[in-house]
């Protein structure tokens, strides 16, 4: 990957990681942007659906089950736009679960630049089994990319 590649993907993740602070889970917040000819076409974070109230965790500090990832809201955003994710790029704070592995496979997005390790790896092998570009980045890095 080239330097100016590089420089403009770090760019991005810390974008995604600053539309993070717009999530009102305690325990983490993640942000995740859609990318498409350098141009942002869809943004999300981890929350409660629309129309619920916005507390992530309950009493035991345990996620609720219906919060809903930063990859899955700004990949269902896209359906309710005129845009489409073929061969776009999300950047995600975090590496994506799964589930949301999934749903990126299926919204046709083709590179995956993440800036932090999940301890549970099958999102990203699975990406990885379905010929996706996926590409981490060190988020918390010392090392800057201006």
């Amino acid at each position: 990957m080239d330097e100016k590649q590089q420089k403009l993907d770090m760019r991005y993740l810390r974008m995604a990681r600053i539309w993070a602070e717009n999530s009102y889970c305690q325990r983490r917040q993640v942000g995740a942007l859609v990318v498409k000819n350098k141009m942002i076409i869809s943004d999300g974070y981890n929350g409660t659906p629309s129309g619920f109230e916005n507390v992530c965790e309950d009493d035991n500090n345990v996620t609720k089950p219906y919060v809903l990832h930063a990859e899955a809201n700004a990949i269902t955003k896209l359906a309710r736009s005129n845009n489409n994710s073929d061969g776009a790029t999300i950047y995600i704070t975090a590496s994506p679960c799964i589930e949301c592995a999934k749903l990126i496979i299926q919204a046709g997005i083709k590179r995956v630049v993440y800036g932090e390790q999940y301890r549970l790896t099958d999102g990203i092998d699975l990406l990885k089994r379905a010929g996706i570009e996926v590409i981490f980045m060190d988020i918390n890095s010392t090392k800057e990319y201006e």
